[in-house]
């Protein structure tokens, strides 16, 4: 059973290899970070934990039972209890509600560990299956994104209340 679990430095290996595996399935629906990023990793990754360690973010990695990555969930705080959504899911793991699951738990999380009470994710108009996730999780389309949100690509912001479930 996949785990959810959040991002430390013992999971270098396995995010950059997740990374690397759908890289270019991933650039199939969203801009490729460039070969920069790869390059950086190590640097980028301390980055991540240094903004989790300061609590301007958390980050989390959904883990399969042999302990490769099988998809990236990420929390951006914006202040006022909110935080950005973003998200990426194996080509391998994708159309099998993997995605959907993880966002809700994250929603769970984002009210009860992180005092969040809204969440708000932006998608490019190609990517359906986000979209479809997003929906199925319980957002509902707010307004246009702003296509420096999301990679120069025309997109939608979708948001979420979140409460800690009684």
């Amino acid at each position: 059973m996949p785990e959810l679990q959040r991002l430390n430095a013992r999971h270098a290996p396995a995010v950059l290899a997740f990374e690397l595996a759908n890289r270019a399935y991933f650039a199939a629906s969203i801009s490729d970070r460039g070969d920069e990023f790869f390059r950086q990793f190590p640097e980028r990754l301390s980055t991540l934990l240094a903004e989790q360690e300061a609590g301007t973010g958390a980050f989390y990695v959904l883990v399969a039972e042999d302990g490769s990555v099988l998809g990236r969930f990420n929390l951006n705080f914006a202040g006022d209890g909110i935080a950005e959504l973003g998200y990426r899911v194996a080509q391998h793991a994708a159309g099998r509600g993997v995605a959907t699951a993880t966002v809700r738990e994250l929603c769970q999380l984002a009210a009860t560990r992180h005092g969040l009470r809204t969440l708000r994710a932006a998608t490019s108009r190609e990517n359906l299956a986000s979209q479809k996730v997003l929906a199925k999780a319980g957002f509902t389309p707010v307004g246009a994104a702003d296509p420096a949100d999301i990679g120069g690509k025309q997109g939608t912001w979708y948001q979420r209340d979140v409460t800690v479930a009684a």
